[in-house]
């Protein structure tokens, strides 16, 4: 790094900070991946809501990096750090609160409110490092803001092997595992703390927040406000007693408040139309990338075995790592621009889901999740690094809230989605194939629900995961890998009932995989026109904060 790439003597320790802090998210939303299993065992908790839960961190995460990317440059980047790292402490004390043998309900609340408050912890300290990173490295955006989230999936990687080895082979408890999150948590704390900030170029022009928020305007703003009524209707929808159409009321009511509060103070701008296209675009980023993160291991491990899901993760995560080092050169070598990196990276996105849902072994499946890795890894960091370049005027505020965007995006249609998707294919398979069999194996608690599709009664959640254990101890079995007597046993317990439940579940996770695909595919298609359009127009480059589009 040289003096003329960085605008302040402490970037390199302000990027490192940055770095750690998201690393901290990483680390704890991987750990959270791998407990899926436990918690539907311990809790007999549905796809639906384990789904939820997961999607409480995503939807959180967007209050934090919207409110925080709003106000950052008016109450200082330091406070916003302070009031992350209390969140993530406090997380962990709420999350413990979950007891075994406590009641479903229960166990939910404290999962999902303890998971909520790690995602607004994560959300503020993306509010702090995507803007600081973007201001301290104004030449080469795409590169650093590559460099800063490559610790998102190296956390992943962590987190992984945390499952991996304290889970899987020491047998540490859930909350054992979990609390690892906390060490990374305090060395961003401590690499932050007496550090100087720079001001964003919005901010050092003296702009007021109605002119940053002027190429956002209606348009955009729209998009945050539709995807906080979905937000909220969820949330107050159960806290109501079930009254959907005062939830819904409600919830219009308050994006209806917003949007007219953006409208005011940008004088009714409808803002800028890339910037609309681009927050769009991105919620499909957040439903594709970080929802079926959330995902994958319990997907792939009932595929193959729950360890094996859990070393694809590892290993398709630490390239993910290697290649955000890399944005430069492949860009440089190949002379594509943002919009045409994106493109390719969708494509290979599309292809290595559809390859993923048709594996059934553990070299086909990781040359496939490569390649789905090698689609998504530039994905979010690029697209936040076409905002810096084309929307300067707007400072931290269009960064922040289509990062929001993203994540609501995911916490709301990704994760719920593809858990509703692996519940309803499931069941629609076993019942298929057996309607009695599929009468005896439905749940006996909530339905699976999501967005207006028609309820679905999933596979009961903890006898599924029983004959999923009896089958992977029979497949060790069969493949000389049995691990004792006890494994032996449980092989040998598998009935064929047993075996129909776990076919119809593996059915049900190729069909969420195949679903999941068309979303880059769509994404594919809007990054061409964008590629397009910006070469029609002399071709992509950013811009300063004194000129117009």
């Amino acid at each position: 790094m040289t003096h003329q790439e960085a605008t302040t003597t402490n970037a390199k320790r302000l990027l490192a900070a940055g770095f750690t802090a998201i690393l901290a998210a990483g680390v704890g939303f991987g750990i959270r991946g791998g407990l899926f299993s436990t918690w539907a065992a311990e809790f007999n908790f549905t796809g639906a809501q384990l789904g939820a839960i997961g999607g409480a961190g995503f939807t959180s995460f967007c209050f934090g990096i919207m409110l925080g990317g709003v106000f950052v440059d008016k109450i200082g980047y330091g406070k916003l750090v302070v009031a992350a790292f209390v969140m993530h402490v406090l997380s962990a004390f709420i999350t413990f609160g979950a007891q075994s043998g406590m009641d479903n309900a229960t166990a939910y609340q404290y999962l999902f409110w303890g998971t909520f408050v790690f995602g607004a912890a994560n959300g503020t300290l993306e509010a702090v490092a995507n803007p600081l990173v973007a201001t301290l490295f104004p030449k080469d955006r795409s590169h650093y803001l590559n460099i800063l989230h490559a610790s998102w999936p190296l956390g992943m990687v962590l987190g992984g092997v945390v499952g991996w080895v304290l889970g899987d082979t020491i047998h540490w408890g859930w909350k054992g595992q979990l609390s690892l999150y906390l060490l990374p948590t305090l060395a961003y704390g401590l690499m932050f703390l007496g550090q100087k900030f720079p001001k964003s170029a919005a901010s050092a022009k003296g702009l007021r927040m109605g002119e940053m928020f002027k190429d956002v305007g209606l348009l955009s703003g729209g998009v945050v406000c539709f995807m906080l009524y979905l937000f909220f209707k969820g949330t107050l929808t159960p806290l109501l007693g079930g009254d959907i159409q005062l939830a819904t009321y409600i919830s219009a009511g308050v994006a209806f408040v917003l949007l007219a509060w953006i409208g005011v103070i940008t004088q009714f701008s409808m803002g800028h139309w890339l910037l609309f296209v681009l927050f769009v675009i991105h919620a499909m980023v957040g439903a594709v990338e970080l929802g079926t993160d959330g995902w994958i291991q319990n997907i792939t491990g009932s595929i193959l075995t729950p360890t094996q899901g859990k070393i694809l993760f590892v290993l398709t995560s630490l390239m993910m790592f290697l290649l955000r080092f890399c944005a430069h050169f492949i860009e440089s070598r190949t002379g594509l621009k943002p919009p045409g990196l994106l493109f390719f990276c969708a494509l290979l996105a599309c292809l290595g889901l559809n390859l993923v849902s048709g594996v059934s072994a553990f070299g086909p499946a990781l040359g496939a999740l490569l390649v789905y890795a090698l689609g998504k890894t530039f994905f979010w960091p690029t697209m936040l690094a076409i905002v810096g370049d084309r929307f300067p005027r707007t400072g931290a505020i269009a960064m922040s809230l289509m990062g929001g965007v993203g994540m609501m995006s995911a916490g709301l249609i990704g994760g719920p989605g593809l858990g509703y998707a692996k519940d309803r294919f499931a069941a629609e398979a076993l019942n298929n194939v057996d309607p009695d069999l599929y009468k005896s194996w439905k749940g006996e608690g909530e339905t699976s629900k999501f967005l207006g599709f028609d309820d679905v009664t999933a596979l009961d959640p903890a006898r599924l995961e029983a004959a999923k254990k009896a089958a992977g101890a029979k497949n060790a079995e069969m493949s000389g890998l049995a691990g004792g007597a006890a494994q032996t046993e449980l092989a040998a317990s598998l009935t064929p009932a047993q075996q129909s439940a776990v076919d119809a579940d593996i059915i049900g996770n190729r069909k969420t995989l195949k679903l999941d695909s068309f979303i880059p595919a769509t994404m594919a298609i809007c990054f061409l026109l964008l590629a397009l359009y910006f070469k029609s127009i002399g071709g992509y480059r950013p811009l300063s904060i004194d000129e117009k589009h």
